[in-house]
């Protein structure tokens, strides 16, 4: 390894005294490349339920202000998620309604309602697994 000052140097110094992690990144800028599909996983990361842009720019080595544009990027099209990030279920809260269950169905109302936001998703019976993903997808991209 060459030690001619293009070297990056991260300093991990939060668990207390000392440095407990030394991370050298080599190259001429000493930052580190990542692929537009690392980009876009690390910004759809950062927008799962209880996540924090925080915890997920410190687990990567990044800026929380880094995370803030990529998703940025993601929302405009610009960044694509993997189908491989995209294809993995995302849950959302259940919620049961006591004050609803003295009365009686109504007529064609809906097995399932989900509610994200201010958005609220109706599935019956007939609704697939594919139909739910989808429709929770564009919801959560709608409300962030």
């Amino acid at each position: 390894m060459e030690r001619d000052g293009k070297m990056g140097v991260h300093l991990d110094s939060s668990k207390g005294f000392g440095v407990s992690r030394l991370e050298v990144l080599e190259g001429p800028s000493g930052r580190r490349r990542r692929t537009k599909a690392e980009r876009a996983r690390i910004a759809a990361e950062s927008m799962m339920p209880s996540v924090t842009v925080a915890d997920v720019a410190r687990k990567h080595g990044t800026t929380r202000w880094q995370i803030y544009d990529w998703r940025k990027q993601l929302r405009k099209g610009n960044l694509v998620v993997p189908e491989s990030v995209a294809a993995l279920p995302i849950f959302a809260e259940l919620v049961v309604d006591d004050s609803a269950a003295d009365a009686p169905p109504a007529r064609g109302a809906s097995d399932v309602e989900i509610v994200i936001g201010d958005i609220v998703i109706r599935a019956g019976a007939g609704a697939d697994e594919g139909q739910l993903t989808r429709a929770i997808r564009a919801a959560r991209a709608a409300a962030s």
